[in-house]
């Protein structure tokens, strides 16, 4: 993961009229307003041997077009490039959810090939710079005739007035994609495969280099998307089902081809951003009280236990891994949703979206990676996760993996019967109201709430069991208590471990043998003072 995400052959109008012959008389409007390479048969199978056939063979990298141009398309510039409307893909009758692209700029500097998809038929849509407006200055002017699209975005239904300003997908950027949840807001990034994150070799960024798009035909329906993905270790071929749902749903087929042996290989991989929260103490000079994406990593494993793991910013680069054996479900979720926890008019965090995976088929043991990156900032994602099969992977394999992404509020299906970790703080620990403590005594503060906890009896005798472990030190003065304003338990535990090392923590409460909570799980780093 890195800190940065981080074009035109002009045919014949006959051309261009016998693609919309090929495609029906209801795609006259479409004709009209693109230009279109002849048609050509096209199937996924098709594409996943194209994708088999390339990693035989040697690696060759995307077209960048005009560097000397692209490199002065700066963000803010590149966002003032508008893809006109008018000229959107399925735009015509037959369209339900319009097509725009993406002009290239400096983070977005590959050419992709886009295509429209009718039947066992695609045919390649052809770049022309009428198709954008830009400012007069705009060094996007410059750009050659046959520069190409960096990528592209799915606009909302055209019975909606607003469909020519809003959308709702996009792909952008290597193998990067986002979608909106369901409260109307993007977030976190979801790529294609991340390979070698946060390894001692450097972390390697494939291409989507080839897109196929086929339409919706009814808002109840999906648009299909099709990708050819390559790089230097790796080649595939993908299927995106992409529904507009309350927030976004995709079902996603990939099948991978290795060319060379690979150390660290990331399936359904996502990228966020976290700053800071109310219970990090080291940026409490930023006026606001939180700034991120994505506030915890949650897991069903499969044994069935639920685990909610906050993020933290750490002090240097860390991993968590969590081995698992046919996981049932992951994802970075943005649990807080109380808009004064941000006090940000603009950025909007309390709407951003939770990502969750839902693998189908049996994915087998391996691990969930959690890579955190240290920040001083929000403009960049410092966040990955994916899974990481346990088996190597060598070169000349094949691998096919299947699962459904829910781009929502909150993760599908939550268990109704535990109570979720609903705050984390981090205080001086030993006697209270004293500064007399030593300095390696931390004071751990979950709350728990929801759940089996809203019928368990509150005042008496009985408390549910406090269940703790760490990696490293000694935990004391373990208390849980009843709150009176959010009706939650609070269990309170002070942890001393000297020295510089993260100390894993690890809590939930139980009845008996039976859990009433998620498990909370924890990276404490000594060394972060306030």
């Amino acid at each position: 993961m890195s800190a940065t995400h981080s074009r035109r052959d002009v045919l014949s109008a006959a051309l261009a009229a016998s693609f919309a012959g090929l495609l029906g008389g209801t795609r006259q409007a479409l004709a009209a307003n693109l230009k279109f390479g002849p048609a050509k048969p096209f199937s996924f199978a098709a594409l996943s041997q194209r994708a088999r056939d390339m990693a035989g063979k040697a690696y060759m990298p995307p077209k960048k077009p005009a560097p000397e141009i692209v490199d002065q398309i700066e963000y803010a510039q590149h966002g003032k490039i508008k893809f006109r409307p008018d000229h959107a893909l399925f735009s015509d009758e037959k369209g339900v959810y319009p097509v725009t692209f993406f002009p290239v700029g400096k983070y977005f500097p590959k050419t992709i090939k886009m295509h429209a998809v009718d039947g066992d038929k695609a045919a390649e849509v052809l770049y022309e710079p009428e198709y954008f407006d830009m400012p007069d200055d705009s060094p996007a002017a410059k750009l050659p005739e046959d520069t190409g699209f960096a990528g592209f975005q799915i606009r909302e239904s055209k019975s909606r007035p607003d469909w020519r300003t809003q959308d709702w997908c996009a792909f952008l950027g290597a193998s990067y994609f986002r979608a909106i949840g369901s409260l109307n807001e993007y977030g976190l990034s979801a790529r294609g495969v991340a390979i070698d994150t946060a390894s001692p070799t450097a972390e390697e960024f494939p291409d989507f280099i080839e897109f196929y798009l086929q339409p919706a035909s009814a808002e109840t329906q999906p648009v299909v998307v099709y990708a050819l993905l390559d790089g230097p270790s790796i080649a595939g071929a993908y299927k995106f089902t992409i529904r507009r749902t309350e927030g976004v749903v995709i079902d996603v087929e990939c099948n991978l081809f290795t060319r060379k042996d690979i150390a660290k290989l990331g399936i359904s991989p996502m990228t966020s951003m976290y700053w800071f929260s109310n219970y990090d103490k080291s940026y409490q000079l930023e006026w606001r009280e939180g700034a991120h994406d994505s506030d915890g990593l949650a897991m069903w494993t499969g044994s069935g236990e639920r685990i909610w793991r906050p993020l933290v910013n750490p002090p240097a680069p860390s991993t968590s891994a969590f081995v698992d054996d046919n996981p049932r479900g992951f994802g970075l979720m943005q649990r807080d949703r109380d808009p004064n926890h941000y006090l940000d008019r603009y950025l909007n965090y309390e709407r951003r979206p939770s990502l969750w995976i839902e693998p189908v088929g049996g994915w087998g043991q391996g691990a969930f990676h959690l890579v955190e990156f240290p920040t001083d900032h929000e403009d960049f994602d410092n966040v990955g996760c994916f899974w990481v099969p346990k088996e190597p992977i060598k070169a000349g394999r094949a691998l096919e993996f299947r699962y459904r992404m829910h781009w929502n509020a909150d993760e599908p299906n939550p268990p109704p019967n535990l109570a979720r970790p609903i705050l984390t703080r981090i205080g001086r620990g030993g006697f209270p109201y004293t500064r007399a403590n030593p300095p390696e005594i931390r004071r751990m503060v979950i709350e728990f709430a929801g759940g089996a906890l809203d019928a368990f009896p509150r005042g008496g005798e009985k408390k549910p069991e406090a269940m703790i472990s760490t990696s490293r030190g000694e935990i004391s003065s373990i208390f849980l208590e009843t709150t009176s304003w959010d009706n939650a338990w609070r269990l309170q535990f002070d942890i001393r471990a000297e020295g510089p090392e993260p100390v894993d923590m690890r809590a939930y409460l139980r009845d008996g043998e039976t859990a009433l909570t998620e498990t909370w799980l924890f990276k404490l780093h000594p060394q972060k003072t306030w």
